[in-house]
C-alpha cells in the first residue's frame, strides 16, 4: 500500500494561459483543505467537481493566485487514489510557489512517471497500458496517437491474456493428470498440448511479425536520398518536407552535411535524409561529407537512389547501389529529369530496363507521389489492414514474445520426444511468465523503473 502524496506540475513549466498542478495520494484532499479558500471545504466538495476559489499562505492568509481546484475520490481516478489538481494561471513562479506551499504542508514530489506508475501498482492499467502513454505523448503523427491509444485501451494486453488463459488451460490440464496418474490419461493429454502449442506458437508469430511496422511506425522510418551529386537529391528533399531545407544549386558538390527532416507520408513518421553527393573528390570537406552520405546509408532502414535519367548510369551511380546491396539495406531506384529526354524511345526503353524504378521530373512535380506511395508500400509491406492489426510497437515487448515462443518450441520438441507432463509443464511456466513480464503480472522491479524513468513529470 502506498502511504505518501506525491504532487507535481502536468503542464509545460513556463508561460502559458494556464498550469495544471496534480496531486495524489491519501492526504491530497487534506492538504488542499489546509491551502484553498472557496464556497466550500475541499473535503466538503463533491467528487468529480471543481470549484472557483483561492491558494493562500496559511499562516498569513496572503493569496497566490486564483485557481479552480477538481477533486476527485479514488477509485474513480487515474490513479485510483484521492486526486486533486489546481488549475492556476500559467508561469514558472506561481508554479513554483504553489508547488512548494504542496510540498511544506505534506506533499512530496512526484518523480518521473509517478502517477502513472501508480496507475499500474493500483491495478488500474498493466505495464504494457503504462508505456502506451507515453506513447501517445510523444506520437509524431495521427496514426501513430490511434495505436498508442488502442494500446492503452487494452488491445494488446486483451491479446496477451488471451494466450495466457489458453497456455493456463494446458497447464491445469497437467495437474489434473499428475494428481490423478490413475486415469492414465497422459498419452491423450501430450497429444492436446502439442496441438495447442502450436495454435498458440502461430498467435505469437503474428504479433512479433506485427513489430516491424510497429516499430517504424512508433519510431519513425529513416529514408536516405543517395546519389552522385547534381542529380536532385536536395530539390526531392524539398519536394518531399515541402521547404526549402536544402541548398540547390547548378553547382556540383552543394551539399556538404547530412541534412534531415520529418515527414509524414499516410501517418507514419518518416526521418528524411538529404545526402552530400558521392563521387571521388581531392576536397577535404566533400571527402568528409561523403563519408557521412556512406554512413547514412549504412543506418537507414530504405534508401532512395537517385539518377540522372538524362545521362549514362556511371560508376559512381553503380558504387551506391553496391553499397545498398552490401549493406543488405532495401533502396528504390528513382529517375529524375525525365523531362530532360525529348526522345520518347529513348525514355520508354529506360523503363523497359529498369520496371521497378520510378521515374520524375522533379522540376515539373511529375511523379512524386509514385515515391511517397513506394515509401508507404515499403513500411506497411502493401498490407491493407493495419489499422485493424494489434501491432507490436515497442522492442521488449518483442524480445518477451522471441523468449516465450522459444520456451513453447521447447514443449513441442518435448511433446514429439514423449517427454513425462511435469518436464512439458516446466517450459509452458516459463512462457507463461515471460508474457507476463510484458503485461507487470511477472515484472521485475528494475524493470519496473527503468520503464517509469523515461516518464516526463507530472505524468
Amino acid at each position: 500500500m502506498i502511504n505518501d502524496t506525491i504532487a507535481g506540475i502536468s503542464t509545460a513549466v513556463g508561460n502559458s494561459g494556464i498550469s495544471v498542478i496534480r496531486m495524489s495520494g491519501p492526504e491530497a484532499v487534506l492538504i488542499a483543505d489546509r491551502l484553498f479558500k472557496g464556497k466550500k471545504r475541499v473535503s466538503e466538495q463533491e467528487s468529480h467537481t471543481v470549484q472557483y476559489g483561492k491558494i493562500l499562505f496559511p499562516e498569513t492568509g496572503e493569496s497566490i493566485d486564483e485557481v479552480l481546484l477538481t477533486k476527485m475520490k479514488a477509485p474513480r481516478t487515474y490513479t485510483r487514489e484521492d486526486v486533486v489538481e489546481i488549475s492556476s494561471h500559467g508561469g514558472y513562479t506561481i508554479a513554483r510557489a504553489l508547488l512548494n506551499l504542496l510540498y511544506e504542508n505534506g506533499a512530496r514530489p512526484a518523480e518521473a512517471g509517478e502517477f502513472t506508475k501508480r496507475a499500474f501498482l493500483n491495478g488500474r492499467i498493466d505495464l504494457s497500458q503504462a508505456e502506451a502513454v507515453m506513447d501517445i505523448i510523444q506520437a509524431r503523427t495521427e496514426r501513430v496517437s490511434k495505436v498508442a491509444i488502442k494500446q492503452l485501451e487494452g488491445d494488446v494486453s486483451q491479446r496477451l491474456n488471451q494466450i495466457r488463459e489458453s497456455i493456463i488451460l494446458l497447464l491445469s490440464g497437467i495437474e489434473v493428470n499428475l494428481d490423478y496418474p490413475e486415469y492414465d490419461a497422459e498419452e491423450v493429454t501430450i497429444n492436446q498440448i502439442e496441438q495447442e502449442t502450436e495454435k498458440i506458437i502461430k498467435e505469437l508469430d503474428n504479433l512479433i511479425k506485427s513489430f516491424r511496422f510497429g516499430k517504424l511506425l512508433r519510431e519513425g522510418m529513416e529514408v536516405v536520398i543517395a546519389g552522385k551529386p547534381n542529380v536532385g537529391k536536395s530539390s526531392l528533399m524539398n519536394r518531399l518536407t515541402r521547404k526549402n531545407k536544402s541548398i540547390v544549386t547548378d553547382i556540383p558538390g552543394t551539399t556538404r552535411d547530412v541534412i534531415e527532416d520529418y515527414i509524414n507520408i499516410k501517418g507514419i513518421p518518416v526521418k528524411l535524409l538529404d545526402t552530400a553527393g558521392v563521387r571521388s573528390t581531392h576536397d577535404i570537406v566533400e571527402q568528409q561529407g561523403v563519408e557521412r552520405s556512406l554512413k547514412a546509408i549504412s543506418d537507414a532502414d530504405l534508401i532512395i537512389v537517385i539518377f540522372d535519367s538524362s545521362r549514362e548510369i556511371g560508376g559512381e551511380d553503380q558504387s551506391i547501389i553496391n553499397k545498398a546491396k552490401e549493406e543488405q539495406k532495401p533502396y528504390i531506384l528513382c529517375f529524375n529529369k525525365i523531362d530532360l529526354i525529348e526522345d520518347e524511345e529513348k525514355l520508354e526503353a529506360l523503363k523497359m530496363e529498369n520496371p521497378h524504378a520510378k521515374f520524375i521530373s522533379i522540376t515539373e512535380d511529375a511523379g512524386i507521389e509514385k515515391i511517397e506511395e513506394s515509401i508507404f508500400n515499403f513500411a506497411t509491406e502493401n498490407n491493407q489492414d493495419i489499422d485493424n492489426q494489434v501491432l507490436i510497437t515497442n522492442a521488449r515487448h518483442e524480445h518477451q514474445l522471441k523468449r516465450a515462443k522459444e520456451y513453447l518450441e521447447t514443449v513441442l520438441s518435448n511433446c514429439k520426444m514423449r517427454m513425462t507432463l511435469d518436464i512439458l509443464a516446466l517450459d509452458l511456466k516459463a512462457s507463461l511468465e515471460e508474457l507476463g513480464k510484458i503485461t507487470g503480472h511477472h515484472a521485475d522491479e528494475d524493470v519496473v523503473n527503468a520503464i517509469f524513468a523515461r516518464f516526463c513529470l507530472g505524468k
